[in-house]
């Protein structure tokens, strides 16, 4: 578990318990926190498209990390091993909080978890619009490693960035 000070209440980071069942809420923070994007990339985030049964197998799959401030959740991320890298995605922190230090948690959450799974990178991808989320992670020690384009493009749409955990 990780924590921090943010208005005066400690941040908990933890993981997902098995039996966690609160889908609603947790889609409900990840559209929240990626509103911003709507009119800024395409195509659309695949944000748009989560279900309570695709999240379920999402973190099945891997894990999910929640950050609580006391009782509420104010952010997550999804993440599950890919190759020698721990592949981090829909780190959301709820909007009135961005900025407070718990994207951070959540990414050094997802550290312990990857050296705990003996995996030696964090990796992501972000949009290439924006590129203020790219300087948010460069200063978490992720560095641009490639692009990608979603299908139908021929231009970059997606970075792909790298951590050492």
């Amino acid at each position: 578990m990780n924590s921090a000070n943010t208005d005066r209440a400690v941040i908990t980071v933890c993981l997902a318990p098995p039996d966690f069942d609160d889908w609603v809420q947790v889609r409900a923070l990840i559209l929240d926190a990626f509103a911003y994007m709507d009119a800024r990339i395409n195509p659309p985030s695949s944000a748009l498209r989560l279900t309570s049964s695709s999240m379920q197998a999402d973190a099945a799959r891997g894990a999910l990390l929640l950050a609580y401030r006391i009782n509420d959740l104010v952010g997550c991320v999804f993440a599950q091993a890919k190759g020698d890298a721990f592949y981090i995605g829909k780190l959301a922190v709820r909007p009135d909080l961005q900025g407070a230090g718990i994207g951070r948690k959540l990414v050094e959450a997802a550290r312990d978890e990857a050296r705990r799974r003996s995996l030696t990178m964090l990796e992501l991808q972000t949009r290439i619009e924006l590129t203020e989320n790219h300087a948010t992670f460069a200063r978490m020690g992720f560095v641009k490693t490639g692009e990608t384009a979603h299908e139908g493009f021929e231009r970059p749409t997606s970075i792909t960035m790298r951590a050492r955990v």
